[in-house]
This record gives C-alpha cells, sequence and structure tokens, in this order.
C-alpha cells in the first residue's frame, strides 16, 4: 500500500479550505448568506425536502430552517408544495428561476478546476469519484458523531 507524502495531510487541508473559501466567496457575491446558498444547493440536489428534512442536512433548527426557507422563497429560489407521496406533508423545492450570476460563477471555476481532472486517465477519474462518495459518507458519519445532524 502507498504511504501518503508528508505533506498529504497539509495539501487537503488547503484543498477543503479554497473550497470553502470559494463557495463563500461565491454566496456573498450573489447577494446570499452561506446558509441560504448551501440551502438552495441542497433543494437542487434533492429535488424536494420537508424543512425538517432541509434542517437536517443543514444542521440548523426547524425554525432556523423555515427562515431560511422563507428567504428563498422570498428571492423566488424555492418554493413550498404538497409532497407529491404525501399530500399531507409539505415539502420544499428549488425553482427553475436562476440565481442571476451563478451559471457564470460555476463556469468559471469549472473552467480553472477542469484541467486538474482533464490530466486523469479513466481509472485516476473512477478512484477519484469512489474517494468522493466514500468521503461524503465518512464526513457524515463524523457530523453526527459530533452530535449534529447529517448534511
Amino acid at each position: 500500500m502507498p504511504v501518503d507524502p508528508p505533506d498529504a495531510s497539509a495539501t487537503y487541508r488547503r484543498y477543503l479550505a479554497a473550497v470553502v473559501t470559494y463557495h463563500l466567496a461565491a454566496a456573498t457575491r450573489l447577494g446570499l448568506g452561506a446558509t441560504d446558498y448551501q440551502a438552495h444547493s441542497l433543494l437542487g440536489l434533492h429535488g424536494h425536502l420537508s424543512t425538517g428534512e432541509l434542517a437536517g442536512h443543514l444542521g440548523l433548527s426547524p425554525s432556523a430552517t423555515t427562515r431560511v426557507v422563507d428567504r428563498l422563497v422570498g428571492l423566488g429560489l424555492a418554493a413550498r408544495g404538497a409532497d407529491p407521496d404525501d399530500r399531507r406533508r409539505t415539502v420544499v423545492s428549488a425553482t427553475d428561476a436562476a440565481l442571476p450570476g451563478l451559471d457564470d460563477q460555476l463556469a468559471d471555476v469549472r473552467e480553472l478546476v477542469g484541467p486538474a481532472l482533464a490530466g486523469l486517465d479513466d481509472a485516476g477519474r473512477t478512484a477519484l469519484g469512489r474517494y468522493f462518495e466514500r468521503a461524503t459518507d465518512g464526513y457524515r458519519e463524523a457530523t453526527a458523531r459530533l452530535g449534529r445532524p447529517r448534511a
């Protein structure tokens, strides 16, 4: 088994810091708070969530999440509606309304990060995909161990 270079931990921490810093700056540029930006992203990923489910993903209380949803609904970025599987339940979904500037911001970062992925062969991209899946599970479990809801 290969041994990680001595600075692998520092490299990984710098990578995570750069990702977080980018998304904080992106949220600010778009006029959103970091939590609203993350909530919008999560709704895009999941399609629709109850406020309680969204609260669990964000690590917030249901009342704080209701305020996040209220802001997104007010901006036209989310909508409340009946759960398609259980009409007694209300869910929140992202709307088709584009967040002005988001596509350009994401295209810019993809252009800058793209060469790192382009330099990988199929096996490297597969390994990276497996890493992201496993790391996601690991971070969710670590978050649960901290006593906070899962992301």
